[in-house]
């Protein structure tokens, strides 16, 4: 399930980049520098969940495996 949520994270991302393009093309300024700001925060938190730790483990992979015990 993790997985499809990335996965929907990265889609939006990439939809709202080109909604961003979209509006500073057509002349407005406010909601494509906040599109873009959103974008922006969405990629690094899937760099966050995806790049793995000196240990070689990602977020992603320790939330497949579950709680420690």
């Amino acid at each position: 399930m993790l997985d499809v949520a990335l996965s929907l994270l990265m889609l939006a991302a990439i939809a709202l980049v080109g909604g961003a393009v979209f509006l500073l093309r057509r002349g407005e300024r406010q909601r494509p520098i906040l599109m873009l700001t959103l974008a922006g925060i969405m990629v690094i938190n899937l760099i966050i969940w995806t790049l793995p730790g000196k240990g070689g483990e990602t977020l992603a992979g320790a939330a497949k495996a579950g709680p420690a015990q």
